[in-house]
């Protein structure tokens, strides 16, 4: 089962401790073979939105910026009991926040 992790932007600057715990969870993921793809995402982005036959396409940032995906891990587990616990252990290192968990249906 894939999952994909969204999390926001928490307001406060990583440090060097921060950089190496997610390295090290990281690694582990990955030669496990659970973290398939993970990165972080621009802070603006492009809206794009249709209505009827119009497509409207917005440059950000956005007033509700704080509200935007700053970052994504694509996973592959076996239940989506051990997505939640991927979830768990990501938010342990990176304190509080908020982060989101939804399957990914298809190949």
């Amino acid at each position: 089962m894939r999952y994909l992790m969204t999390t926001k932007a928490s307001g406060t600057a990583p440090d060097e401790k921060l950089y190496a715990a997610m390295a090290e969870f990281v690694e582990e993921l990955t030669t496990a073979g659970v973290l398939l793809a993970t990165g972080g995402l621009e802070p603006g982005g492009i809206r794009v939105t249709s209505s009827g036959d119009g497509i409207t396409v917005t440059d950000g940032p956005f007033a509700e910026a704080k509200e935007a995906v700053a970052g994504f891990a694509l996973v592959e587990v076996r239940s989506r009991e051990e997505a939640i616990e991927v979830a768990r252990r990501f938010r342990r290192i990176v304190g509080d926040g908020e982060s989101v968990i939804q399957q990914v249906f298809g190949s």
